[in-house]
């Protein structure tokens, strides 16, 4: 690759390589640096609430360890059953319910179980690698429906509709996306629901970030509609709503007979998620849900204040309707996005990871998250500034 920054260190030639693999590149190389900066990983900076660690720690001392069916505890698939009919519209029962060892294990269950070699997905671009990952390893082929700045990320019905072939099998749908933090709108899910039906697809929906969603915005459920329950597997975790990233549970609704399809698979894999991690899902579910209010006013102030820094550093974005992250286009810095994330660890020790880990056209992009405290944010600020201005053509 050609860069058009003469002043740029060879060094930084050198790391501009395949997205994902820079991705981990940069983490390996911040974990040996000191004090840095991390606006890169997406796992909450905020605690585990207290009531769903006492939860656990009962648990625990009252011997309720032993491993639960496959599925999943029952009184934890009823109360997510519940929780789905009551906030998001699915016409869900317990049977319909999975609980899988995090949101990310649930979409490679769902894949495996209902994509054949030679399938098409549709896919979001940009898109987080993991579903890359899940849908190679089934066979399945790849097909990327464009999202763009000037529509914030949302997915066009029309755009999908475009996309189709016939052997198009899946539609993967990521509301609010990561990376994009863009929401696909009720008005627009109800139109992609129409080709949906038309033209016999099924639909995945990762919904992980459903709970951090900004106002005036808000989060609508694809598998609401009529007729889509039958065609529908929606994602979720417990691990951005109540930071709960490291206890690794998540759950799939979906009909009865992927449920099970997805259920043989992972009892010949991981098995039953860990009891401990499911009985702080149903106290997450059944206690306070004062925390996910909390929390989310603290994302809308450190949204803010990453907001008016990237607006200083002369960056670009499509307005974060939902989520952790902002899409920043850095296109204005002449740099390509990976040369500058591995300048920006390097030389202010702020990490941020390249647009090319969410896309191969993403060059001129940059995710950021708003996963630190509101005084680091701003310290992140002052460090980019000043390399920026350096490295600026």
């Amino acid at each position: 690759m050609t860069l058009a920054n003469p002043k740029i260190p060879e060094s930084a030639r050198a790391v501009a390589a395949d997205g994902t693999q820079l991705r981990y590149a940069l983490m390996e190389m911040a974990r040996d640096m000191p004090a840095v900066i991390t606006l890169g990983r997406g796992d909450p900076d905020l605690p585990t609430p207290p009531h769903i660690i006492d939860a656990a720690n009962r648990a625990m001392r009252a011997g309720l360890t032993a491993p639960t069916p496959v599925p999943g505890m029952p009184a934890l698939r009823a109360a997510i059953a519940e929780r789905l009919r009551a906030e998001n519209g699915l016409p869900v029962a317990a049977d319909n319910v999975m609980v899988t060892t995090g949101g990310q294990e649930g979409l490679f269950l769902a894949v495996q179980a209902i994509i054949n070699p030679g399938d098409e997905v549709l896919v979001p671009d940009p898109r987080y690698s993991s579903y890359d990952d899940a849908i190679k390893r089934a066979g399945g082929k790849m097909v990327m429906v464009p999202t763009a700045r000037d529509d914030a990320f949302n997915l066009d019905a029309a755009a999908v509709e475009a996309a189709i072939s016939p052997a198009s099998k899946a539609l993967l749908i990521v509301t609010p996306s990561n990376p994009t933090a863009g929401i696909v709108t009720e008005e627009r899910l109800r139109a992609i629901a129409d080709v949906c039906i038309r033209h016999n697809l099924i639909v995945i929906v990762d919904e992980i970030y459903s709970k951090i969603v900004f106002p005036p915005w808000r989060h609508f459920s694809i598998g609401a509609l009529p007729s889509m329950a039958e065609r529908t597997i929606t994602l979720d975790a417990f691990s951005k709503a109540y930071a709960m990233t490291g206890w690794r549970c998540g759950y799939a609704a979906a009909p009865a007979d992927v449920i099970g399809a997805m259920a043989r698979i992972k009892a010949v894999t991981t098995g039953a998620v860990a009891t401990v991690s499911q009985w702080a899902g149903l106290a997450a579910l059944e206690g306070p849900q004062d925390c996910i209010s909390e929390y989310l006013d603290i994302y809308i102030e450190r949204r803010a204040v990453l907001l008016a820094g990237l607006k200083r550093m002369g960056f670009a974005y499509g307005e974060p309707r939902g989520g952790l992250f902002v899409w920043a286009d850095s296109s204005s810095t002449g740099i390509h996005a990976a040369e500058l994330s591995y300048l920006l660890l390097k030389e202010a020790g702020v990490l941020i990871f390249p647009g090319t880990a969410f896309g191969e056209k993403w060059r001129d992009y940059v995710r950021i998250t708003m996963l630190e405290p509101i005084e680091t944010l701003r310290a992140a600020i002052e460090r980019m500034l000043p390399v920026l201005e350096r490295y600026r053509l």
